[in-house]
């Protein structure tokens, strides 16, 4: 997911749109699979933020039982999804995952 201050415009991608925020308008761009597994990117306002996306996303991947791949630059945090139980490929479990993801990550752009 890709999360950035201010106004986007649209792209001719078919997995983006433009999500009203009360104080800002953010492009969300949905996850992708690539090579067996489900990926997203995340561009918070700043350091601490994408720290605290990561703390309460590493609560519910705990919950889960499910962990992610992941890196950290700056702001901007990258995820990959993929059942390792099931031969690293993406399963209900990433799915499941990542609508969780994107319900956290919304709760730091609001």
């Amino acid at each position: 997911m890709l999360l950035q201050k201010g106004w986007q415009t649209p792209t001719t991608q078919s997995n983006s749109k433009v999500i009203p925020n009360k104080h800002q308008k953010i492009r969300l761009i949905m996850w992708t699979e690539i090579d067996n597994k489900l990926h997203r990117k995340f561009t918070f306002t700043n350091f601490i933020i994408a720290m605290e996306f990561m703390q309460e996303s590493a609560l519910v991947m705990e919950k889960m039982n499910h962990h992610a791949e992941w890196k950290n630059i700056y702001n901007k945090v990258e995820i990959w999804l993929s059942t390792h139980d099931a031969g690293d490929v993406v399963t209900e479990k990433d799915h499941t995952l990542s609508k969780e993801l994107d319900k956290i990550a919304i709760k730091f752009i609001a």
